[in-house]
């Protein structure tokens, strides 16, 4: 039977940004995949990571900038961007801020993202 998941787990971060998880290790114990929507406020960024998942990424307003190894990629709406298990990314978002869904895969973990101090 379908499940109906009105109410996500707002998960607490600092910076600013908000975390509504609707599917994953915190809200629904589930460890294959995590849904979130993020909500970054203009020029919140976070510590560069080096994740064990992949993850999908899609902008639904604002700028998106991921800094990797290979450059910078900028993500606007409508658009998404993939990052795979074990590269080292950084997100941070544009001078409006910006508002995504983050698909993990397997769910996101604070263990697992292997973030930088």
């Amino acid at each position: 039977m379908p499940e109906l998941i009105d109410t996500p787990l707002r998960i607490p971060v600092p910076g600013g940004k908000l975390i509504d998880e609707y599917v994953g290790r915190a809200r629904t114990g589930q460890p294959q995949v995590s849904v979130a929507r993020m909500q970054a406020p203009p020029g919140w960024s976070e510590p560069a990571q080096t994740p064990e998942f992949d993850e999908i990424t899609m902008v639904l307003a604002g700028q998106l900038v991921v800094d990797h190894g290979g450059g910078v990629t900028e993500v606007g709406p409508g658009q998404a961007v993939v990052t795979r298990a074990g590269e080292r990314v950084r997100y941070a978002v544009g001078a409006e801020g910006a508002e995504y869904v983050a698909i993990c895969l397997p769910a996101f973990s604070p263990e697992l993202a292997h973030r930088e101090e």
